[in-house]
């Protein structure tokens, strides 16, 4: 049987071993001109709600996986210091193991894969695995579990991404495709081991939708009508009238970024009320905001419209990725304007979700551009910082899974299977990295403890 391109593209990976080896991955030590991680962050704070920067500062506050959650960039500082085989994939760029979940396909399948892709861009595939392998141990500590458990869910993160990987890397390329980690399916490959948090997430996503959030997102006016609720300052009209034009802009030109079909369906709907919203760790101060939708018969329809600047991660990644003669170009984007952040962010999406929300588009109004996606609508998250060491275990291979099959549709699959191979080199190098790397996150952590204590930083914890 004469030699495929698949077959070569293993001998490539295999090849990528002598010139970095699977055991390199495992080396973590800060470089004596790492640059002060709290200085990093500070500078990401630049164009940020000012008033809403000491809340992201208070949220990376809690524990070191919520000072993690919000240093995608900083990680990625480090990731540029470390080995890489020149492979690149589209990145989630922010692969931590609270960014996967559970939501509903277009045919209203629950399905688990990556949900935050904020930070997203082309990029080394090893980045998005040591940061998750990294954030499995993160959770570990923070929650208690013993270091023999931290290190084993690391292995098993790796170790089932680097399973999934092979057997995409031996099916066919639309397979690999259409390929989806059903969220049953899931539960029942883990068995026994499926954490009682992730069965949760799958059972409340099944009864998440606009209909069922509307009497607990909105209240009726003394008309009648429907209006969002205010839990100020998570969700508040205060200030809306200000970016109100500039929403209504946004919301009038992103259906065009829409399939036709879809834009059909959404010509059935009226917008009736704007909200801020404040949202995550790392966005925090970011512009986002809550619409409410109504069509004709009282059917609710939530979007968030959500600012979207450049990736934190981009800035790191190597702009020219090491190749072989042999070897096809690694994986880059389209090309895409300078200011085209919500359309990079939709593009992400698209591209390593198994299926995306029927209504995730973009549309940029003056110098800010904004992707749209719908707010809780059958969508289930899982509470890590409430898994045991077995179900840390389990819910580490789930992610892991996840992130092969979302790496696997750039088409490099052959070529970082071949390259990880069947053994347990790379399980236990990344391992190290992971548990090196957490200690790193702790003293990072530890950094911004310090800067709030003697007044360098103002933090407002507990929102």
């Amino acid at each position: 049987m004469p030699e495929t391109r698949r077959d070569r593209e293993r001998k490539t990976g295999r090849r990528r071993r002598t010139v970095v080896p699977r055991t390199s991955h495992g080396e973590w030590e800060p470089p004596v001109d790492r640059a002060d991680p709290l200085t990093v962050l500070e500078a990401e704070n630049v164009g940020r709600i000012p008033d809403l920067v000491p809340v992201r500062w208070g949220r990376m506050l809690e524990s070191p996986f919520a000072f993690m959650r919000g240093a995608a960039g900083l990680m990625a500082q480090d990731l540029a210091r470390t080995p890489s085989t020149g492979v690149h994939v589209q990145l989630c760029g922010d692969a931590h193991m609270a960014n996967f979940g559970v939501f509903a396909s277009p045919e209203r399948r629950l399905l688990f894969d990556v949900n935050d892709f904020d930070e997203t861009t082309p990029g080394p595939w090893e980045w998005d695995l040591k940061r998750l392998a990294a954030s499995a141990v993160v959770i570990a500590r923070v929650t208690g579990i013993a270091p023999e458990a931290q290190s084993e869910a690391a292995r098993a993160v790796t170790r089932s991404y680097r399973r999934h990987m092979t057997a995409f890397a031996g099916m066919g390329t639309l397979d690999v495709w259409y390929e989806r980690v059903d969220a049953n399916a899931a539960l029942r490959t883990i068995g026994r081991r499926a954490p009682a948090p992730v069965r949760l997430a799958v059972a409340g996503a099944r009864n998440q939708t606009s209909r069922a959030e509307l009497p607990k997102l909105t209240v009726r006016t003394d008309g009648g009508a429907r209006r969002i609720a205010d839990h100020p300052p998570l969700v508040s009209h205060v200030g809306v009238d200000r970016h109100s034009d500039a929403v209504r802009t946004v919301l009038a030109k992103y259906p065009t970024s829409l399939e036709s079909d879809r834009r059909s369906l959404l010509e059935r709907f009226e917008l009736v009320d704007l909200a801020t919203k404040v949202v995550g760790v790392g966005s925090v101060g970011t512009r986002c905001f809550v619409a409410l939708f109504m069509s004709d018969i009282g059917d609710p329809l939530f979007l968030q419209v959500k600012e979207a600047g450049p990736s934190v991660v981009a800035a790191s990644v190597p702009r020219r990725p090491a190749r072989t003669a042999a070897a096809r170009p690694s994986y880059t984007s389209p090309p895409e304007s300078p200011r085209s952040g919500g359309r990079r962010v939709v593009n992400g999406q698209r591209l390593m979700q198994a299926a995306s929300d029927i209504f995730l588009g973009w549309a940029s109004t003056g110098d800010t551009d904004f992707y749209v996606r719908q707010l809780r609508d059958m969508k289930g998250t899982v509470d890590t910082t409430s898994l045991g060491p077995r179900g840390l275990v389990g819910y580490a291979q789930l992610c892991g899974w996840a992130l092969a099959r979302a790496h696997a549709r750039s088409g490099a699959a052959a070529e970082i299977a071949g390259y990880a191979g069947k053994g347990t080199v790379l399980d236990d190098a990344m391992a190290q990295f992971a548990l090196d790397y957490a200690d790193q996150t702790e003293r990072d952590y530890a950094a911004l403890v310090e800067a709030v204590r003697t007044g360098r930083i103002t933090a407002t914890p507990g929102l």
